[in-house]
């Protein structure tokens, strides 16, 4: 017998697989790395921001600062979680905005000017969001429209009914503070360390973390990963997508009456013109944040992100005197990166 050892035979596949991940160049790792792992995109250029606007500002690290950062992207981060239940299912709705002021209006007007209990009214309001998302969900679902032109339509509808409920009136700050003070609990402050935070910046992050549950740990997240990436195949799976996609625009809707809330205690009143580029801010928290808009791929934490991004590019810029134009310019370029590199993430070969 001879003494040479049997050859040790690969398994299917295995070398194959070695030769191919040893053939990779770095820059194609990086792009498998990222095809795995898309939040690190938006995760790296938080850091290298926050790095980078500290050198130029010495007080951009201040407490005071990094909290203002905090505070002024609650509402459109809590507005961009609704954004990004959408966007996951290959869907967009541009109504949001729209609604969250439309919610604000009617929670303001039913407090102060019909007496209704502020509770009740809050109540309303959550059920009008939920209404909203339920409009957009049924002409996406049974009349097959594209999500894209029927929010279209409806932000204009949302948008009419807001300055027809308000008759394009503002509920100043005094009053809600006699009437109605709990619709201004979000905005109420406390302080942490140094750092002056809002109950708002909390809702904004209760929400993410109750999505990041229902998304990752739930069979309804499971279902709406898989319609976003396919409907077909979800269908075929025996997924009932129409009834998906509607919990998706419903749960939008009741999320965007929450950042009503939480807009009230931002601004201290109730304005029928105020955040009015929060569709397109909601949209850039979630395309910076890594969530394809092409549907089923993305992490919900991407949007908060996002949103930091923008929040500390603003504030990283104003303090090193640039004018709010190239703030702008440098937000408008942000976008572009991340739809470049989400393009160039989804071509990693198999």
């Amino acid at each position: 017998m001879s003494d040479t050892p049997d050859p040790v035979v690969p398994r299917s596949g295995e070398t194959v697989a070695s030769f191919e991940h040893s053939g990779r160049s770095p820059l194609q790792k990086l792009q498998h790395f990222l095809h795995q792992f898309p939040t690190m995109v938006p995760v790296i250029v938080l850091i290298l921001s926050v790095i980078a606007f500290g050198l130029i500002s010495p007080n951009f690290f201040s407490a005071f600062n990094l909290s203002l950062i905090l505070q002024q992207v609650a509402v459109v981060g809590t507005l961009a979680a609704a954004q990004s239940l959408v966007i996951l299912t290959a869907g967009i709705d541009l109504s949001v905005g729209a609604v969250m002021v439309l919610i604000s209006v009617v929670m303001g007007n039913l407090a102060v000017n019909y007496g209704v209990p502020v509770p009740i009214a809050i109540f309303i309001g959550l059920g009008c969001g939920a209404a909203t998302g339920a409009l957009n969900g049924l002409l996406v679902t049974r009349l097959k429209l594209p999500p894209f032109i029927t929010t279209l339509g409806t932000w204009n509808i949302f948008l009419a009914l807001n300055y027809y409920l308000s008759a394009r009136e503002t509920i100043r700050s005094q009053t809600l503070d006699a009437e109605a003070p709990l619709l201004k609990f979000f905005g109420t402050r406390f302080e942490i360390g140094g750092a002056v935070l809002t109950y708002g910046v909390v809702l904004m992050l209760v929400v993410f973390a109750v999505l990041y549950y229902a998304l990752y740990k739930t069979a309804w997240g499971r279902r709406v990963y898989a319609v976003g990436d396919d409907p077909e195949a979800a269908a075929l799976a025996g997924i009932q997508t129409k009834r998906v996609l509607m919990s998706v625009y419903v749960v939008a809707g009741i999320i965007c009456g929450l950042a009503a809330w939480s807009s009230i205690g931002r601004v201290g009143s109730v304005s029928p013109t105020s955040f009015f580029e929060s569709n397109l801010e909601s949209i850039t928290a979630v395309v910076i944040g890594g969530i394809s808009l092409f549907g089923g791929r993305g992490s919900i934490l991407g949007p908060l992100i996002g949103a930091l991004i923008v929040g500390v590019f603003n504030s990283g810029l104003r303090l090193a005197g640039v004018d709010v134009l190239w703030q702008l310019f440098a937000t408008g370029w942000l976008i572009i990166l991340a739809v470049a590199i989400d393009q160039w993430i989804r071509k990693v070969s198999s």
